[in-house]
């Protein structure tokens, strides 16, 4: 019996050796399977890429910039000229035209001759003051002669007068005459000598480029009809219209950045000089003037322009906006670290931001929370790298 009892309080001792360990041995399991699960969801907010796989997408990566984004007012306009840079080219006199000598689009300076005007009427003028001219000595002696006759009392003061008059009548007539010759640009000098002009040239008053030329050879025109259109491009300049709600924020010495149509891929930059001071009912708008910075290509006056007025300077954090990518009502972009060497794995990690002012194919981003100074990010591809990110979820939810 003693027997007995001792080898049953045995296999009880064994009994409950074997229930700890088994015990223990299904605690470390479940620990185990909750460790590999809490790895899993970890993953899940990561995107994890070969160096392979990184070159496919064209992946760029840099650490993250501070940018100087500026604030902008959208505006419309046209190129345009001030005044004494465009001219519009009319004959002194009727008559018709002998020749042209330029085209439109040639370039001409100040004082050029675009065309070259006839008619019978000048040659009288220039027989008009030749006659006058001819004259003149001997109304000149003729008045002396009277004046020192009339001073020794030989002659009556009336004959003096008469000869005075008609002296001084042919003096004015002269003047009158050598006025309308100069305007024509035909010499006085040369008349006195009897050449003769048989036309006149139509000079250009200013240097540019010829815009249009609205006569034909041979045609008669009047001096009030107009020949040509001549501009100087040189000081073209960006005319804008900032409508009622933007007007308090522009001022003189801002920066414009600037498209037109003949060049859609290049952007201009342009400095506000003058601000309107009347303000336009229809439509409800402030005129601007933005003196151009850089001028390229064929600028021609009344061109559209579509325009962005920088009104606030500001130095922030910035991404390009292939590097942003939006979920719902949530905007992030991904940091990027790379471990196991030179063909080891990317990690990209999505950071919620706040976006800002958009310039250039810039975004200026507002952190959540402090961002590490030299921080390194993805700079495109952020709705691929979205999208693996999904997938990996989705995965792990299966």
């Amino acid at each position: 019996m003693k027997t007995n009892a001792i080898k049953f309080l045995f296999l009880l001792l064994l009994s409950g050796i074997f229930l700890v360990s088994c015990g223990e041995n299904t605690s470390d399991s479940g620990e185990e399977h909750e460790d590999e699960h809490m790895h899993e969801g970890e993953a899940a907010e990561e995107v994890h890429l070969s160096q392979h796989q990184f070159d496919a997408l064209g992946l760029k990566t840099d650490t993250l910039p501070r940018r100087n984004m500026s604030a902008y007012v959208e505006a419309n306009g046209q190129l345009g000229l001030f005044p004494q840079n465009e001219a519009g080219i009319t004959a002194s006199v009727a008559g018709n035209i002998a020749r042209i000598q330029v085209i439109e689009g040639q370039k001409v300076n100040k004082g050029q001759a675009l065309a070259y005007l006839q008619h019978p009427d000048l040659l009288k003028l220039q027989m008009n003051y030749a006659d006058r001219w001819n004259r003149l000595p001997f109304l000149e002696q003729e008045y002396l002669r009277q004046k020192e006759l009339y001073e020794q009392k030989i002659s009556s003061g009336r004959e003096m007068q008469e000869a005075e008059s008609a002296y001084r009548a042919v003096q004015a007539e002269l003047k009158g005459y050598e006025a309308q010759l100069r305007l024509l640009g035909i010499s006085p000098e040369a008349v006195r000598k009897s050449e003769f002009a048989e036309s006149i040239a139509i000079r250009t008053p200013i240097s540019g480029y010829v815009r249009r030329v609205f006569v034909k050879t041979g045609q008669y025109v009047q001096p009030e009809m107009p020949l040509f259109e001549v501009v100087n491009n040189d000081r073209i300049h960006v005319d804008l219209m900032v409508f009622e709600k933007d007007m308090y924020k522009v001022k003189k010495g801002q920066k414009v950045k600037f498209f037109v149509e003949v060049l859609p891929d290049e952007e201009l930059e342009a400095e506000i000089y003058a601000v309107g001071k009347a303000f336009e009912q229809d439509p409800k708008a402030l005129h601007l003037h933005a003196e151009i910075q850089n001028k390229k290509g064929l600028l021609i006056p009344g061109t559209y322009v579509r325009a962005r007025i920088l009104t606030d300077d500001v130095m922030a954090y910035a991404l390009p906006e292939a590097a942003l990518v939006r979920e719902g009502d949530k905007h992030f972009f991904f940091t990027a670290e790379k471990s196991g060497g030179e063909e080891g794995e990317w990690h990209f990690r999505p950071i919620e931001v706040i976006p800002g002012i958009r310039s250039d194919g810039w975004v200026e981003i507002r952190p959540m929370e402090p961002l590490p100074e030299n921080m390194k990010v993805a700079f495109n591809k952020a709705y691929y790298l979205l999208a693996e990110m999904k997938k990996g979820e989705v995965e792990h939810e299966h």
